[in-house]
């Protein structure tokens, strides 16, 4: 077992392919395939299980892709402290629902700690490929919320992909409308009094299921639906077609100015953010930061 064959095997990880990774690290996709399969043979385990789609990583192959990152970075840690004139190349990668405090984090983390060379990714998805993303390791941490109603299956679909769920904050329901809204003067709002307006929310693609959605309440019937992919766009049509949200009260308004509110919604719920991760993998330095920056974020914004 070398260094090299860790380096590839987490490539492929956080890649989700071969071939992607194979373009990554600069090698033909048979050599990188073949090197994978000996060290699989020599450590007896099927780290990644290959398919039309690309490859997802076995449990087995989760724990010991945890243990290898730790070698590399201790690894690199020596090799930047002893061998090399340059800092190493850092990694980090987070997939997250679409909270404008985990993109205020990332961009802190950037500033703060990134080196002269650095790749980190920021994902913000669908709640079921963040779980995905951590369980296959394309990246370190996920974030998403839990509720009342969405926390028993959420939960039971973390533990059998060996994740587990960490609370940052708990918030109660606000409702983000622009500043202009008919109802922006009232400290609080019913869910009746919201009926008559364009209701936003993010899709989810293929796995649609409420226990997914991004927002609380997703099971209520609304006269108007507007499903978005981004955050730019659902701010868009809060200002432009009086659209509101469900969320959070932690929007920061130095993005937007004072153009959208965060009014606190009448109703008995919960919003529990939180990090997920794999059991079996130990948080990165670049990791523990993150999640640092991201109780910071919140507190600062909220």
């Amino acid at each position: 077992m070398t260094l090299q064959q860790l380096k590839y095997a987490l490539e492929v990880a956080s890649k989700g392919s071969m071939n992607e990774a194979a373009r990554s690290l600069f090698v033909s996709q048979p050599r990188l395939s073949n090197a994978i399969k000996e060290l699989e043979k020599e450590i007896k385990i099927t780290i990644f299980i290959r398919t039309n789609r690309g490859v997802t990583v076995t449990n087995e192959g989760a724990e010991f892709l945890g243990y290898a990152r730790q070698v590399l970075q201790q690894y690199n840690m020596l090799e930047e402290k002893y061998l090399s004139e340059k800092p190493a190349k850092q990694h980090f990668s987070v997939s997250t629902q679409h909270y404008t405090f985990a993109a205020n984090a990332f961009v802190e983390l950037v500033k703060e700690f990134g080196a002269s060379e650095y790749e980190f990714t920021l994902r913000e998805t669908k709640t079921y490929e963040i779980i995905e993303d951590v369980k296959n390791l394309r990246s370190e941490l996920g974030i998403i919320y839990l509720s009342n109603y969405n926390e028993s299956v959420l939960l039971k679909l973390l533990k059998e992909r060996d994740l587990t769920f960490s609370e940052l904050f708990t918030a109660k329901p606000h409702v983000f409308i622009s500043k202009s809204h008919p109802l922006a003067d009232k400290e609080s709002i019913s869910l009746e009094e919201l009926d008559d307006y364009p209701c936003l929310s993010f899709e989810q693609g293929a796995y649609n299921s409420f226990y997914f959605s991004e927002e609380i309440l997703s099971t209520r019937s609304v006269k108007k639906s507007i499903k978005v992919s981004d955050r730019a766009a659902i701010v868009n049509f809060m200002i432009g077609l009086d659209g509101y949200t469900i969320s959070s009260g932690v929007f920061p308004k130095y993005l937007h100015g004072d153009d959208i509110i965060a009014v606190p919604l009448n109703v008995d719920e919960l919003i529990r953010v939180g990090i997920i991760q794999h059991k079996d993998v130990t948080l990165s330095r670049l990791g523990e930061i993150y999640v640092d920056a991201v109780n910071y974020s919140h507190l600062r914004d909220a």
